[in-house]
């Protein structure tokens, strides 16, 4: 059994490359109505000039909370409603914490963590109101073991795990779903394999990465399970990978 996401009204975040990117088209196949939020309002129109669904483009830089409120107020104007939160944006530094730059770790954190936050409790009153809804965070296996060469990263992400671990069963009985997603290393700009042809190496060849599209189907069929079905985290990785 599974539920149709047809007329869903979806904000993705990091909607212009990679994973949101790859969810984005994904979901329009299904006919879920979209709103695609990131910095780049060249790269957001260009792809939804592509998508054959009912789509708002609005630039936001998920590290600004007034953006993510203007977010929010726009894809109400637009839709009426937000029956499911995407909050795929991050980013991903790497390095030994003691030569690092500390503004980008803290920028990072920022990103990844204070948006999620930002993000999820800017949709609770209204999912509530309408009677449910479903929250997605974009996590990583690094939210699952502690990855020596990314600490920050890391905590980062094990943060994000322990926030929807305890977030869903607060919202539970609002018929508020809270689920993650923990992929292992994706062929996408993130890790720095920025040309079509390393991303298809690393995935096909090497297989030691997913494709952005690996992890687009795996939100699927998150969203997909009937309302009584909460898929609280899901991991996937690559064949190769040693973690």
């Amino acid at each position: 059994m599974t539920n149709s996401l047809s007329g869903k009204v979806v904000i993705i975040t990091g909607a212009s490359s990679g994973i949101g990117e790859a969810s984005a088209r994904l979901l329009a196949e299904q006919g879920c109505k979209l709103t695609l939020a990131a910095r780049s309002l060249e790269k957001l129109e260009s792809l939804a000039s592509e998508l054959a669904a009912d789509t708002l483009v609005v630039r936001a830089d998920m590290t600004e909370p007034a953006d993510i409120a203007a977010m929010i107020e726009r894809a109400m104007e637009r839709f009426g409603r937000i029956d499911v939160m995407l909050a795929n944006a991050g980013v991903y530094i790497p390095g030994q914490f003691a030569d690092g730059d500390i503004d980008a770790f803290s920028m990072m954190l920022r990103l990844n963590v204070d948006a999620v936050f930002r993000c999820a409790h800017a949709v609770i009153p209204i999912m509530t109101a309408q009677g449910g809804g479903d929250i997605v965070v974009t996590s990583s296996i690094s939210g699952h073991n502690d990855i020596v060469g990314e600490p920050v990263y890391s905590a980062s992400k094990h943060a994000v795990q322990t926030f929807v671990h305890t977030l869903r069963r607060q919202v539970a009985e609002a018929g508020i779903r809270v689920m993650s997603l923990a992929p292992g290393p994706v062929a996408n700009p993130m890790q720095w394999l920025v040309e079509p042809e390393e991303q298809k190496r690393a995935v096909e060849e090497a297989g030691s990465h997913l494709a952005s599209e690996d992890c687009a189907d795996a939100i699927l069929f998150m969203l997909a399970r009937p309302p009584h079905v909460t898929i609280r985290d899901l991991v996937i990785l690559p064949q190769m990978n040693r973690v």
